[in-house]
């Protein structure tokens, strides 16, 4: 009887806790990040004159290392380390934007929010590029020098740039917590529930086989972790994508129904009667965000690794990884979903997208989301722990507790193997909602420097030069920057 009533009131505290951290994210997204994100994303579309539209060949060009003027000078430039390139900066944050939130988080973006939610996913991606080339431009701009890889993101570029080194320090513990601890977790879930339902295998198990696998690659250091991304990503992007088109166009007569019923669900009258406009718009927005990260402060640690000529060349790399990660591969997944037509079947998350496989393939549909999920999932794991680590190496220099991040990444992806997914849903928002609140107002702030920066390179390339950046080109900040020399 005692072990009884202490295990109801232990379950009641938690459904309380989870109840009141819910109600926080509510308030916090509906009043503060998304007006925050719609501000910032227009702003930054406005004074860029969109660039994320009208740059589109310059971003594929810098992506693959090509000269983007027309003189025959090279893409790189020699002011450093040489081995991280912007297609490695590229795919390493490809492998954290490409993870969970692409089958699982579009999935719950449709069950909470409607179809809907996809239309506003759209208008995020839009608009947020212009935030991710801002934010990753800046990350270049401030980013320093190591033995084998530039490394740099935002708590470098508030620390360094506006001289706020406390500021920066809040942003490594919120980025810390939110990727090291519960994104790793969301990941970890998600992947093991997949792979252990398809396999029949107890979650434990994979939950173990995971973290071993995690340790084996955190623990060869960032070119290891750039070389695994690099080769992964694109595979998995690839494979999905072309997957998604040999289905789709079997069911080709059904898409102008399914974008039909995108955008009445997102400006229907009786949708907007009954609140469900607001669900779509929050899911949309917050399951956008968090996959492909425009704003979040995350990416930026990922562009701040290329060895490049000019800094806007990683901003418009990384704002093509936001069209690539929403665009294209997430909307790949949405419709996938709704062309099924069991988009209202009652399950949310992964399970939707293996249902809405299994009605395309059978049985070879739910193993393909497995696969999926645990490439997908597998590399997030990566990636988030570089974020992780960058952040920590910029709140203390004492090795060990590098290597104690190691460990506890390790010990994270086994853990979430067991948790709730709905609970982790919940720390990770709340974790997610205040990062992006301190990223936003940073590059607020420095935001004049990327306009300068961008119209530096626009006039470079005007006169049919390959663009290239010296610190001395923005003498008012060069004592501040650590590179470009």
């Amino acid at each position: 009887m005692v072990n009884f009533v202490g295990k109801t009131k232990h379950t009641m505290n938690a459904s309380a806790l989870l109840s009141f951290i819910d109600q926080a994210n509510n308030m916090l997204w509906a009043y503060v990040v998304i007006p925050a994100l719609v501000v910032c994303a227009l702003w930054f579309t406005f004074a860029l004159r969109g660039c994320q539209f009208r740059m589109f060949s310059d971003m594929w060009r810098a992506m693959l290392g090509r000269p983007v003027g027309r003189s025959a000078a090279p893409q790189q430039k020699a002011n450093g380390p040489q081995r991280l390139g912007s297609f490695h900066a590229f795919t390493l944050s490809l492998s954290s934007r490409v993870g969970t939130g692409n089958l699982a988080g579009v999935a719950s973006a449709i069950f909470v929010g409607g179809p809907g939610a996809v239309f506003w996913m759209w208008v995020m991606a839009l608009f947020g590029a212009a935030m991710a080339f801002v934010e990753s431009t800046l990350a270049q701009l401030y980013k320093r020098r190591g033995k084998v890889a530039f490394y740099g993101g935002p708590a470098y570029y508030i620390s360094d740039g506006l001289g706020w080194r406390w500021m920066g320090v809040l942003f490594s513990v919120l980025i810390t917590v939110t990727f090291g601890m519960a994104n790793q977790a969301v990941q970890s879930t998600t992947l093991c529930d997949a792979v252990a339902v398809s396999l029949s295998l107890p979650k434990a198990a994979v939950g173990v086989a995971v973290a071993v696998a995690t340790l084996a690659i955190v623990f060869g250091g960032i070119v290891r972790i750039s070389r695994f991304a690099s080769l992964v990503a694109p595979i998995m992007a690839v494979g999905y994508i072309a997957l998604a088109v040999v289905v789709l166009a079997f069911n080709a007569p059904r898409l102008p129904g399914v974008l039909a019923m995108i955008v009445d669900s997102a400006f229907g009258l009786r949708e907007f009667a009954g609140g469900a406009v607001g669900a779509a718009l929050s899911q949309g927005i917050r399951r956008g965000l968090f996959s492909n990260e425009a704003g979040e402060g995350s990416t930026p640690n990922a562009a701040a690794i290329a060895a490049t000529s000019h800094p806007v060349k990683q901003g418009l790399v990384q704002a093509l990884g936001v069209f690539v990660d929403t665009i294209v591969i997430c909307s790949a997944t949405a419709f996938l979903i709704l062309v099924s037509g069991r988009h209202d079947c009652g399950k949310d998350g992964v399970l939707l997208t293996i249902d809405a496989m299994q009605t395309h393939l059978g049985p070879a549909g739910g193993h393909f989301v497995s696969v999926g999920i645990f490439l997908f999932a597998f590399s997030t794991i990566i990636g988030n722990y570089y974020y992780g680590e960058t952040n920590i190496r910029f709140i203390t220099r004492r090795s060990w507790v590098v290597v104690a991040f190691r460990v506890f990444t390790g010990g994270i992806v086994l853990l979430g193997s067991m948790i709730s997914l709905q609970t982790e849903w919940s720390f990770l928002d709340l974790c997610m909602g205040l990062m992006t609140l301190v990223n936003l107002v940073a590059i607020s702030l420095l935001s004049r420097q990327a306009f300068r920066l961008y119209r530096h390179y626009i006039a470079q390339r005007r006169q049919g030069k390959e663009p290239t950046f010296c610190r001395h080109d923005l003498p008012d900040i060069a004592p501040r920057l650590s590179c470009w020399d």
